[in-house]
């Protein structure tokens, strides 16, 4: 499957050494183990979680910096953010997930695959402010948890300056775009850009969208939008009252 992993990124112009395909074959290996266990994904096949979870959730590594804070709303099985921290080792990240058996999950990958300067945090975004980063978050990620205008609400009080929300849009994403204009322009939001693919085997494109913060140095910066492409231990602390 290294060849598989390899050869897709390749496709959407991501490059991946050797190290960090190794650690992202050890983070499937450790997902297919407990999805036997506990419900992680529908997905059986590992040439489906490949072509439908990693890849996607590697695609908004091209706009995510190599350095500063991420935060992950709703880890789950740990898509996008493993494969994002896999991507760039020196991002420090936070995971929050509210289930203990995939906290266990995400935990177990962390020390499996030798991931440095990653939390993983038991709880809810809305009851997590007091335990979060105060200085906030360069980049917020949140894949199949919420809407989109759920995610802004939930991102913008714990986003830095110049910070960047990434949300994965469906085949409606230009509707649910449109939809939250009013919203996105509320919370001082600017598209900085929008990635339009199609994961193999699938017929209707996904939206990558990336949402900044109005900042001092970017306030009316947008990048241009790049064709339809075809696939072609920060130890986070725990929430008071929550186990492991």
């Amino acid at each position: 499957m290294v060849e598989d992993i390899e050869s897709l990124a390749d496709r959407f112009g991501l490059q991946l050494s050797w190290d960090q395909i190794r650690r992202l074959e050890i983070f499937l290996d450790q997902l297919e183990a407990w999805n036997r266990k506990i419900n992680l994904t529908g997905l059986r096949s590992r040439r489906r979680i490949i072509n439908e979870l990693l890849i996607d959730s590697l695609i908004p590594a091209t706009l995510i910096p190599h350095t500063g804070r991420l935060l992950d709303i709703g880890s789950g099985a740990g898509f996008p953010a493993v494969p994002i921290k896999i991507s760039r080792p020196y991002l420090e990240c936070l995971l929050l997930e509210p289930a203990s058996k995939k906290v266990s999950f995400l935990k177990q990958v962390v020390r499996a695959a030798g991931l440095q300067k990653i939390g993983i945090l038991r709880g809810r975004i809305e009851e997590a402010a007091a335990v979060l980063n105060q200085k906030g978050y360069h980049v917020i990620t949140s894949r199949a948890v919420v809407p989109l205008p759920g995610l802004i609400r939930w991102a913008v009080p714990h986003l830095a300056p110049g910070g960047m929300i990434v949300a994965f849009l469906g085949r409606n994403s230009e509707r649910v775009m449109e939809e939250s204009a009013d919203l996105i322009d509320k919370h001082h939001l600017f598209t900085f850009r929008s990635i339009s693919y199609l994961l193999p085997g699938k017929g209707l494109p996904r939206t990558i969208l990336s949402l900044k913060r109005k900042g001092q140095t970017d306030c009316n910066q947008k990048a241009p939008s790049p064709p339809l492409l075809e696939c072609c231990q920060v130890r986070g602390p725990r929430l008071p009252g929550n186990g492991s």
